[in-house]
């Protein structure tokens, strides 16, 4: 027979202790010790290690691997963004059976709503006399934060719209809750039940008796995220923990809680903003390259099926400052509005400050425009915003910010319908970008007569001359 104890840990040197101290004796670090349980057996073999019963469902070949394949068993649901950012196949399908996917982002961000919309999409898609598929089963969710009757409410609200055209009576009876949270009646009931999709909201409210920690700490969080992460990968479950953020912003607890599981999303945008952006930061079965754009309505999250339009506002009048750049999200071209603001600084130190891009971007290409460009902005503040609350890395941004720099400057609008698209290099050259081809059939296909690229001039300098801004 074997029992379970509980050590303390170190996370810095992985030295053991009996009981918790602030340091670790072993290190000096402080702060480290996470309390994590410890199998004890009695019975040993000869050769001194323990003597446990090998479970052939363990060892399986290459032959059975490839029949049971979960890339060619993909369940799509039912929401085409959530989809893409999980890693769609050629037929849309992104959830993998068994994977363990993580999704963070702020309180109210829209987290627990976007899975509700999950679980109700998938139970209407799904018809009544299936019953041998991988779907046949009921979900699992596990209400851990709220009521089972709070769910029902915002359940009720979405099957109010009639857009979704949902079916109430498919909800009823296949979708079950579960307001425990011990995490070892939650995997008796995942056995037991069998489900085809589990969702756990959230995964800071697990325990186990196993540990004395509260729930929420490290020790807990890990050990039931290892425990929950076991059962349904033996059973092929694809599982959704909801996972809170720290005050930093990054997704709370051990770091090693991102190893374990096989995907790790995040929901961000502005709380008072209606876009909502899903990327992954991690996934082992698709690209962490892609976004998910949804928009806040009265109901809840609407897929946008063109973002182009949302990131491009229509001005009455051309305005100086403002630049359409053209960039990839995953796969996607997408057309965003850039603007900027230069004005007579009041400090002793002029001001650079960007929404959306990074402030080291900002300072290379204003000292690119005052050194090429023959712009005196050591004496201006600079603000860039990207419209939208969109942030982008790429370097495809270069060239607009560039001349929505130079239009706020000389306070000239840029001509309308023009496009810029480019990186802008230390000496001032427009360089290639990757997929160009791609982007400008998208901005033709918005509307925009002129594309300027590497292509049409080869310095910011030159462009500033044929468009009469030097």
């Amino acid at each position: 027979m074997s029992k379970s104890s509980s050590v303390y840990v170190c996370q810095n040197c992985g030295e053991a202790f009996p009981k918790w101290s602030g340091q670790c004796s072993n290190c000096g670090e402080w702060n480290t010790l996470v309390e994590t349980v410890k199998e004890q057996s009695s019975s040993k073999s000869a050769s001194g290690g323990r003597q446990k019963v090998i479970d052939q469902r363990n060892v399986i070949s290459f032959s059975e691997v490839e029949k049971i394949s979960p890339s060619k068993n993909r369940i799509s649901t039912g929401i085409g963004e959530f989809d893409r950012v999980l890693g769609a196949d050629r037929a849309g399908k992104g959830m993998v059976p068994g994977a363990v996917m993580l999704i963070g982002g702020e309180p109210g961000i829209g987290k627990s709503t976007l899975l509700t919309q999950l679980v109700v999409q998938l139970l209407s898609d799904i018809p009544a006399e299936d019953k041998k598929s991988a779907t046949s089963g009921p979900i699992l969710y596990i209400a851990g934060e709220e009521s089972p009757s709070q769910i029902a409410l915002r359940i009720k609200r979405i099957l109010e719209n009639e857009h979704l055209k949902l079916s109430p009576k498919k909800i009823s009876s296949r979708l079950k809750f579960v307001t425990s949270t011990d995490v070892d009646e939650i995997t008796t009931l995942i056995v037991a039940e069998n489900p085809f999709l589990v969702i756990i909201d959230s995964i800071q409210t697990l325990t186990t008796e196993d540990l004395l920690g509260s729930s929420g700490s490290v020790g807990q969080l890990r050990e039931a995220t290892e425990r929950i992460t076991a059962v349904v990968k033996r059973n092929d479950i694809p599982t959704f923990l909801v996972g809170h953020v720290t005050k930093e912003g990054t997704i709370a607890g051990p770091k090693v809680l991102e190893h374990i599981v096989d995907a790790v999303l995040e929901l961000s945008g502005e709380r008072t903003g209606q876009l909502r952006l899903l990327r992954a930061i991690k996934n082992r079965f698709g690209a962490t390259d892609e976004v998910g754009i949804f928009q806040v309505n009265e109901y809840g999250l609407a897929e946008v099926e063109n973002p182009s339009e949302i990131f491009l506002e229509a001005h009455p009048e051309p305005a100086p400052g403002t630049a359409t750049a053209c960039v990839m999200e995953g796969t996607r071209p997408l057309l965003i509005e850039v603007q900027a603001l230069v004005v007579e600084s009041q400090l002793a130190m002029p001001r650079r400050v960007g929404r959306g891009v990074q402030l080291s971007r900002l300072q290379v290409l204003a000292a690119v425009l005052q050194k090429h460009g023959r712009l005196p902005l050591g004496m201006a503040d600079i603000f860039l915003n990207v419209a939208g609350g969109f942030t982008i890395t790429e370097p495809a941004i270069d060239l607009a910010l560039c001349m929505a720099i130079i239009s706020s400057h000389k306070n000239v609008p840029l001509p309308e319908k023009m496009v810029f698209i480019g990186e802008v290099g230390l000496l001032g050259e427009i360089r290639r970008v990757a997929y160009g081809d791609r982007r400008v059939k998208e901005a033709k296909r918005l509307g925009f007569s002129q594309v300027i690229s590497y292509q049409t001039d080869s310095s910011v300098q030159a462009l500033m001359k044929r468009l009469k801004l030097h």
